[in-house]
């Protein structure tokens, strides 16, 4: 009941819809722990290999689930393959040991029109080259403290989709320093397919009245860089 009446809402236009699947780096290290998981990839290769098989035919059973329902504007793989250093691992262990999963399930997505994100936290813009590979389209939340830079993605990516993007560490600060943080990111939104938000999770010392002149700010900002899109 709860998934048509997302479904009308959606089709009337007032919501877009998302989903979230685990990825093929996150879901290992749910049941081995982050140090297991890094030494599995050594160690229990194989084991590897049939988790993340077992996970391709889950995740697609789970789309064709959620499809008969309605069908997703976007969703997102959870990762989380990067700290503020760059990426968890290489290149050549994302070849082995995830493309087969992606190269699996995306298929499923974009053949019903689905957009496939990633979600990872950290520096992730050396793993883009990567992702595109695979066929992904877009990631979020883009962490201004792991050095991501927005503007320099959307140069780099013309077409790469993005959520986030905007430094939380601001947002208590006054309306000077989110107004200079709106300003920072304008060259990437001007860019298109790019939705700015808050950079991960709003940091405790943001208080409600805070949060509100971020979101005054965020729909006046958005107002005026639809207008000058527009011409």
């Amino acid at each position: 009941e709860s998934m048509e009446r997302h479904r009308m809402l959606q089709e009337s236009g007032e919501e877009f819809l998302w989903f979230t699947l685990n990825g093929p780096f996150w879901y290992p290290r749910t049941l081995l722990g982050i140090q297991g998981h890094l030494l599995a990839f050594y160690d229990q290769p194989e084991l590897m290999k049939r988790m993340n098989e077992d996970l391709a035919e889950y995740s697609v059973r789970a789309i064709e689930a959620i499809c008969e329902h309605y069908t997703p504007d976007f969703m997102t793989f959870a990762e989380d393959m990067s700290y503020n250093h760059g990426p968890m691992i290489s290149y050549d262990m994302m070849d082995e040991f995830m493309e087969p999963f992606y190269l699996r399930v995306i298929p499923e997505l974009t053949k019903r029109g689905i957009i496939p994100m990633i979600d990872s936290d950290g520096d992730v813009e050396p793993l883009i080259s990567w992702f595109e590979k695979v066929g992904l389209q877009g990631i979020l939340p883009l962490e201004r403290m792991a050095g991501v830079d927005v503007s320099r993605i959307r140069k780099n990516h013309p077409k790469w989709r993005m959520v986030g993007g905007f430094d939380k560490t601001v947002m208590h600060k006054g309306e000077d320093a989110i107004r200079q943080e709106f300003q920072r990111i304008k060259p990437a939104v001007m860019g298109g397919c790019y939705i700015p938000s808050c950079d991960h999770q709003t940091p405790p010392a943001v208080s409600i009245d805070d949060y509100k002149l971020y979101v005054r700010l965020l729909r006046e900002f958005s107002d005026e860089v639809a207008a000058e899109a527009n011409g």
